[in-house]
């Protein structure tokens, strides 16, 4: 209603922050859309709208607006390195790498920026070697830039290497005692021999000092009981668990099991086994799909099968949830009306994506745990996939939920509330079951770490895959471990997590009745 400009964009600044400190982002991101026609080239707005609108799951929309301001505008270095994070985002691979180039071709200031951030697009690619050196470019230009430090600690983390990646945490630590994200990388990289360690001492002060960043803070309570808990302290172990999630709970929604439960009714009732024969496309590609409950021995699998010869670990890829809130919002109720000839469309898309990162491998893994949720999509978009699913006991799966920092998953701070939605899990998955069994492997992760041949050759036979005795031999595999288990994995087959939990029945009475 207001006509001078100057007057329209301080009221459409007014109300961007209502609605943006209302938790409104859909409104948020509509009123910013009218202050960049107010103000078409201000970088800033721009910036606001790209974030929320990823957070909204729509980089595509963000792309749209900074192309139309580069046209515009094509000397400013600034637009060009923000719309290659949308161009990222948008899994726009070559169209990021070429904006951050003309970012870095018109002089862009903290030149050391778009390095570090060029090696973590190449990391997102999975090719290593390029974003080591990107890295390395941003460390020649100023040799004390952390964040490409920090970026290329976790690349070391990710191969292997970890003495490489405990030097430059504590290179980082000793510019800045206080960077709490390479104190809780660095414990979680080293091997703490006692309890006297003066890294746990570090820990412990951390968790009082980093009390103005609640997030930070929880990361380091987390590594203080991933410490204590492999020295055999189990009851200050879950001490430190427990004040991790009770920090976790203040920055998520609260868990509520009705709400759940309906969620999992109406996938069971719109995924029925004729809506899938009805909607099967005529894709003849067969990803394998690696899924089940977070923490339930998925990497480990996928790292098995990434040995074989004829297989590559494509690690949690975000093209199917990426795609599903793209062309299916809302989701589930818009598979009502949706057609076969538009998920076919789909599936060309995931495996177009899946070929762009990995052009000549013959089989990719597809390891996002909890993919279990669309399987009925799954299988009506691509009839001939493999749906691997790694199932493990309840309590020793809850336990190990409840000790790792999954920020998003509102039932994981609390145990009952995890044994809860691992009880919903186990629905929808004989639903699946029910609808598409022959299509669907079960892994059990205490059978795989207790015989790991004949459950692998099972697994094997039914990806049709030849034997390999690579795949025993998994922690000397070349390639990146992407997960929160990257150590546990290289450390090869052990039992030791099998029953688990009993260490915590003392303090989890949860535990007992799962």
């Amino acid at each position: 209603l207001v006509n001078d400009s100057a007057n329209r964009e301080t009221v459409l600044q007014a109300l961007f922050d209502l609605y943006f400190h209302a938790g409104r982002p859909q409104q948020a991101t509509e009123t910013l859309m009218e202050l960049i026609k107010v103000v078409p080239d201000s970088l800033t707005y721009h910036a606001h709208l790209g974030q929320l609108l990823v957070t909204l799951g729509q980089p595509e929309v963000a792309v749209v607006f900074y192309e139309r301001l580069l046209e515009r505008k094509p000397e400013l270095a600034d637009a060009w390195f923000s719309a290659a994070l949308m161009y990222k985002h948008a899994f726009r691979y070559d169209d990021a790498l070429a904006a951050y180039e003309k970012a870095l071709a018109l002089g862009i200031d903290n030149e050391q920026e778009v390095w570090s951030n060029l090696g973590v697009l190449y990391s997102e690619m999975r090719n290593v070697d390029k974003a080591r050196e990107m890295y390395a470019r941003a460390l020649e230009i100023d040799s004390n830039y952390v964040p490409a430090q920090f970026n290329l600690a976790g690349l070391h983390e990710e191969t292997g290497d970890r003495a490489a990646a405990i030097e430059l945490y504590e290179q980082i630590l000793e510019a800045d005692p206080r960077h709490w994200d390479a104190l809780a990388r660095l414990a979680q990289a080293s091997k703490i021999p006692d309890r006297d360690d003066p890294l746990i001492g570090q820990l412990d002060a951390g968790t009082k000092a980093s009390a103005n960043d609640l997030l930070q803070q929880e990361g380091l309570y987390f590594a203080l009981g991933n410490v204590m808990d492999s020295l055999g302290h189990y009851e200050e172990a879950f001490a430190a668990y427990t004040s991790a999630n009770e920090l976790g709970k203040r920055r998520s929604q609260p868990y509520d099991a009705q709400v759940t439960a309906r969620g999992f009714d109406e996938l069971t009732q719109l995924f029925d086994q004729s809506w899938i024969e009805r909607h099967m496309t005529q894709s003849t590609a067969s990803p394998i799909f690696v899924c089940g409950m977070f923490r339930s021995g998925s990497t480990l699998v996928e790292q098995m099968l990434g040995a074989h010869s004829e297989v590559t670990s494509g690690g949690e890829l975000e093209f199917l949830p990426w795609l599903v809130r793209r062309n299916l919002a809302p989701y589930p109720q818009r598979v009502t009306d949706v057609s076969a000839a538009e998920l076919e469309i789909l599936s060309d898309e995931y495996v177009r994506l899946t070929s762009l990162l990995f052009p000549d491998a013959r089989h990719v893994t597809d390891k996002r745990p909890d993919n279990f949720l669309h399987l009925g999509l799954v299988k009506a978009m691509f009839p001939k996939a493999r749906i691997v699913y790694t199932l493990r006991s309840k309590p020793d799966n809850c336990l190990s939920v409840y000790f790792q920092q999954l920020g998003g998953l509102n039932y994981a701070t609390d145990l009952g509330n995890t044994g809860s939605y691992y009880d919903q899990h186990v629905r929808l998955m004989n639903h699946w079951s029910d609808c598409f069994g022959e299509s669907i492997h079960t892994v059990d992760y205490d059978e795989l770490v207790r015989s790991p041949e004949p459950v692998l050759r099972e697994l094997l036979a039914y990806l049709g895959l030849e034997w390999d005795e690579r795949c025993l031999d998994f922690t000397r595999a070349s390639g990146a471990v992407k997960t929160a288990s990257v150590w546990q994995v290289r450390e090869g087959l052990h039992q030791t997590s099998s029953g688990r939990w009993r260490n915590y029945a003392g303090f989890a009475t949860e535990l007992e009745s799962m």
